[in-house]
């Protein structure tokens, strides 16, 4: 706990690359029953502003999870708690076979009640060769000692 407290004002870095499928937008679709056109149909997408098939803004939202466990690795916590996000934005889309990354940067640290802490984190998901990130996100986590 006390580790994790020194962490606030923190950069994180940035993750490795991730590509972005098909096969992962459409299990997103089929998870959330979201079918819009822009995620599946190459057809259509092919004639949207975009050019082509994009990711779901809240898949690109959701791959936050399992990309900040690969810049912070938190030991010792017999509890972690997704608390809730502050602000979320998807200035550009994810087009499907590009590849994004997680930066991430602890915002503060405070303790709360059951031995516990709030962590607020900023995190931008990046696209590679974007002028523009995909996600900008303020996130809040509890974890328990």
């Amino acid at each position: 706990m006390d580790g994790l407290k020194k962490l606030a004002g923190s950069d994180l870095g940035r993750t490795d690359w991730m590509e972005i499928t098909q096969d992962r937008v459409n299990t997103f679709a089929d998870a959330t029953d979201d079918h819009q056109w822009i995620h599946v149909d190459t057809a259509r997408a092919a004639e949207s502003p975009f050019g082509d098939l994009i990711a779901h803004g809240y898949l690109t939202l959701s791959l936050i999870i399992p990309q900040f466990t690969r810049l912070l690795k938190i030991e010792g916590a017999r509890m972690a708690v997704n608390y809730g996000l502050n602000k979320v934005r998807f200035p550009s889309p994810v087009l499907v076979g590009s590849r994004i990354r997680l930066r991430g940067a602890v915002e503060n640290v405070v303790e709360v009640k059951g031995n516990g802490v709030e962590t607020t984190l900023n995190f931008t998901v990046e696209v590679e060769n974007a002028d523009k990130p995909a996600c900008v996100a303020q996130a809040v986590y509890r974890h328990y000692f």
